[in-house]
């Protein structure tokens, strides 16, 4: 099958931030409905993966190629791509003061859409999905993310992914910083957000994530390459033995 033929695909993509290279010819595919989980030690280029993904001016693609819906995206510009359907949830979300949550999800709505949605019909979506993500409508009217705790954050980043609807979301290390009870919820919200139509793509170090959603497949990133992959029981196995055991395997195998 060609890149084509996928939701999303990754061909062969190498990735330098500052003359250094990062990402050292990674591959991968996210169907419809599927959620592939990207694991790896810190600093094996997982964020820096995303970041180049969607188009973050710091990480240069010095080679391979980044498909959505049958289309070359590589070198589209971000807000180009999220146009298209590509969301990536940040690991730190940033806080934009003088923006409030409704405003900005409103004008991220219409853009992904292509028209004005009308704003009796947005305030709807939007309660229902504040409700069901358990975020107080006040948020609404508060600036996005300015005071907001790293839980509260996480939710306002899938409440976004709830309406804009992608056609892949890259979630990168959204359990991070999550105590259990914001974890259960950010889970929920995901498996909820994703749907049939939708490929997600968990970027995380560990289990537990994955314990509320779970992948269809997983690959493990080390030093910018995906060094093993396999189904859910490869993330039980590196809960349970940690990255060492996978780390001296690369390394004989390596000579």
């Amino acid at each position: 099958m060609s890149p084509k033929d996928h939701l999303f695909t990754i061909d062969d993509l190498h990735v330098s931030i500052e003359g250094k290279e990062i990402v050292k010819g990674v591959s991968l595919t996210v169907e419809r409905g599927e959620k592939v989980a990207l694991m790896g030690p810190n600093g094996s280029g997982k964020s820096s993966l995303a970041s180049a993904v969607m188009g973050h001016p710091a990480y240069e693609i010095t080679s391979g190629r980044v498909w959505m819906l049958g289309e070359d995206i590589t070198e589209l510009p971000a807000d180009e791509k999220a146009r298209r359907g590509l969301f990536l949830a940040f690991q730190y979300p940033v806080a934009i003061p003088g923006v409030s949550v409704a405003n900005f999800l409103r004008a991220a709505v219409n853009a992904r859409r292509g028209a004005e949605v009308p704003i009796r019909e947005f305030r709807k979506e939007l309660l229902d999905a504040m409700k069901a993500l358990e975020v107080d409508p006040s948020f609404a009217g508060r600036y996005l993310n300015d005071g907001f705790s790293g839980g509260e954050k996480k939710r306002v980043e899938i409440l976004q992914m709830s309406l804009l609807k992608p056609a892949v979301a890259f979630l990168d290390e959204t359990d991070s910083g999550l105590d259990i009870d914001a974890l259960r919820i950010v889970s929920e919200g995901i498996v909820r957000a994703a749907g049939p139509e939708t490929g997600v793509l968990l970027v995380t170090h560990y289990q537990r994530l994955l314990n509320h959603v779970r992948p269809d497949r997983v690959h493990v990133l080390m030093d910018g390459r995906i060094v093993r992959s396999g189904g859910p029981e490869l993330a039980l196995a590196l809960e349970e033995r940690g990255y060492d055991w996978i780390e001296k395997e690369v390394a004989a195998a390596r000579g």
